[in-house]
């Protein structure tokens, strides 16, 4: 078991703090009673008496429990009151143990005297106490901490899921008319491939868990079969091209992450011209970092603090919220007038190689 699990484990950690302490604070009177009586009877006494503390105090930990959720006031009352009688009490053991081994059978005149230097006993219980409550305030810091953490990793795991299946549904709506246009003219065979691209990227688009990362090759493969897909409802209106850098190839993307951006160069680049354009993508490395480019020849667009000013959707903002999700600062996304025409986006993530373990 290592020291997590202790930790998270209150009735274990109890134990190990409770007998840690009072063998403690036998090791410390054991070391001071060499200075002035070495005797082995002595050292006796010191563990009675140690053991006495630590039987003596184990009820408080069922009282405390009991006393928990009262008012601060009141616990401290209790606390103090109960410290004292525990005090007392172990003071005349302690006593009693000291007149009948060290001083062989000793009788005090009055019966009071067994409770002499119990203040003394009263502020080492009190110190049990405080510990006691310490330990607890701790572990239940560290069960916040953890429940935090928990839910801020569903809230994140749920954002990026949200975010991730966001598809614009215009696409799937043009890509049904398109299919169903191809069975009227009798394209069947245009669109049974069609139908098979459609469902291998959909398949792509549900299987890869939002959380992961792929492949740049796997990204590109889908992003690759949805324009494929958008080619057969632009045919030669609609050019790709592909510049991808090879040491890049194997490197880790969030999945979709291209989607959404070539989504919007179709919408305004392509379907807004009578000629169609081209749509570039390009992939290179600089160092440890990754950077991706779309760019397409269309019409251009207004742009204001980054963002394309027509920009109302789920596109460049959901890319962004994703790439936070997961990067957190540590990447960039940038959109820019590509020359002599057209819109540029840019993603700089870090360069990530998938790991065999």
């Amino acid at each position: 078991m290592n020291w997590k699990e202790l930790l998270e484990n209150k009735n274990r950690l109890f134990w190990l703090v409770h007998s840690s302490s009072w063998f403690g604070f036998a090791l410390v009177h054991y070391l001071g009673s060499l200075l002035h009586d070495p005797r082995d009877i002595f050292v006796v006494i010191i563990f009675l008496n140690a053991y006495a503390g630590w039987l003596f105090t184990v009820p408080l930990r069922y009282l405390y429990r009991r006393v928990w959720n009262f008012s601060p006031a009141k616990i401290a009352v209790v606390v103090i009151v109960a410290s004292y009688l525990v005090g007392v009490l172990w003071q005349v053991v302690k006593n009693i143990n000291h007149w009948e081994i060290y001083k062989h059978g000793y009788r005090p005149d009055f019966w009071l005297y067994y409770t002499t230097n119990s203040v003394y006993s009263f502020f080492i219980i009190l110190s049990w106490s405080g510990l006691y409550f310490g330990t607890k305030y701790y572990q239940m810091l560290q069960k916040e901490k953890q429940n935090v953490l928990e839910a801020n990793s569903v809230a994140h795991q749920a954002q990026l899921k949200m975010l991730r299946y966001q598809l614009n549904p215009h696409f799937l709506f043009n890509t049904l008319n398109a299919i169903s246009t191809l069975i009227l003219v009798q394209e069947n065979k245009i669109a049974n491939g069609m139908v098979t691209k459609l469902s291998e990227f959909l398949r792509y688009s549900l299987d890869k868990d939002p959380m992961k990362k792929v492949t740049l090759n796997s990204e590109l493969q889908a992003l690759k079969l949805y324009l494929d897909i958008e080619k057969v409802r632009f045919e030669d209106r609609l050019c790709v091209e592909f510049i991808v850098a090879v040491d890049c190839e194997s490197a880790l993307v969030p999945s979709m992450i291209l989607q959404p951006i070539a989504e919007n160069s179709i919408k305004y680049a392509i379907a807004s011209q009578e000629d169609g354009g081209t749509i570039k993508v390009t992939v290179t490395r600089f160092a440890n970092d990754l950077l991706l480019e779309l760019a397409d020849n269309g019409p251009g667009a207004e742009i204001k603090n980054g963002n394309l000013y027509r920009e109302n959707g789920v596109g460049l903002a959901n890319s962004r919220e994703r790439l936070s999700a997961l990067y957190g600062n540590d990447f960039s996304l940038v959109v820019a007038n590509n020359k002599p025409k057209g819109v540029k986006v840019s993603i700089r993530m870090p360069y990530e190689l998938e790991t065999n373990t």
